[in-house]
Order: C-alpha cells, then sequence, then structure tokens
C-alpha cells in the first residue's frame, strides 16, 4: 500500500504533510526506514544534547523524543482498534500535557533509543499483521475519521517532521 492508495477520507487535514513525507513508498518501507532514521540521528546525539532545546519555552530533544514515543503508541492503539472493528469514538491527547509528565529529563540517550527502536519494531509487526481489508479499516480519533493505513503514514511522516527539526533547529544541521 502507497499514499496513491489513500482517500481524502482517510485522514484529517491536519496531516496531510505528515504523509507527503513518504513519497512514493510503501507503508511497510515507510515504517522500516523510520529504524534507519533512529539509527542515524543517535549517532549524532550525545547526553549532554538531550537537555537543549533550541529556544525558551521549546521542548529539549529528550521531550521531542518521548512525544515521538508517546505518539507511536497512541497511534498503534488507534490502528489496533480500528482495524479489529472497534466502533469506540477514542480521544485526541494533548501533547503539551504528556511532555511534563514524561520524565523525559531523567532518561538516558541509550534508554530512549532503545525504547524508539522497540516501539518502531511494534508497530511493523502490528502492520505486517494486518490484512488488505484491515488496512482499509477507518475509525474515529480525536474527532474526525482515521484510516488504519493512513495512520502508519502519519506515524513514519512524523517521526522525519521532528527528525528534521532535530537537525534544522537543534543541532542546525
Amino acid at each position: 500500500m502507497t499514499i496513491s492508495d489513500l482517500n481524502s477520507e482517510d485522514y484529517n487535514p491536519f496531516y496531510k504533510s505528515y504523509i507527503d513525507y513518504n513519497g512514493d513508498s510503501t507503508l511497510l518501507e515507510s515504517l522500516s526506514n523510520g529504524l534507519l532514521q533512529i539509527d542515524h540521528l543517535f549517532l549524532t546525539l550525545t547526553e549532554s544534547n538531550l537537555k537543549v532545546a533550541y529556544a525558551p519555552l521549546k521542548w529539549t530533544i529528550a521531550e521531542v523524543l518521548i512525544h515521538l514515543a508517546d505518539t507511536e503508541r497512541i497511534f498503534q492503539y488507534r490502528s489496533l482498534c480500528f482495524s479489529r472493528g472497534d466502533n469506540t469514538a477514542l480521544p485526541g491527547f494533548d501533547e503539551n500535557a504528556y511532555v511534563p509528565n514524561s520524565n523525559a529529563t531523567n532518561r538516558t540517550l541509550i534508554s530512549i533509543k532503545e525504547e524508539l527502536i522497540d516501539l518502531r519494531k511494534s508497530t511493523l509487526s502490528l502492520f505486517k499483521s494486518f490484512s488488505p481489508e484491515q488496512l482499509k479499516a477507518k475509525g474515529l480519533a480525536s474527532g474526525s475519521e482515521m484510516g488504519v493505513a493512513a495512520s502508519g503514514f502519519i506515524l513514519s511522516g512524523h517521526l522525519t517532521h521532528h527528525f528534521n527539526i532535530i537537525e534544522t533547529r537543534y543541532l542546525k544541521k
């Protein structure tokens, strides 16, 4: 499945920029590429980088990375529910409320890297388990309809988006 297989009812327009990061890759290629992105980024990070924010009142790198972990879990759950035909409307989440309670400031570089790798491997396993019909399933999250495949592409693009921000604003590459 590629993004050309999605239609406008599969996701809220808010997520289009995340989906567009995937280009012509298949869903599983996009999700797998995230593992390479994680490895690549963590080659350039140090423990001291984790505490860096690029401006006052902005998240630190550690907080951005834990936000990615939180989002991965939430979108996994959404995908699981929708793929199983659960019609429960799922709530949104306020990432700005999650960050202060994330314990990001007490995390090590290796613990965050391992968590992100484990989560992405889990996401890959979940999406590999879906049938073509399950990938087309939809549900309601954050007040909008969302498709299972779209949620995977969103996760992939979300990681790329935040890694680009880390590299350009925090590490100034």
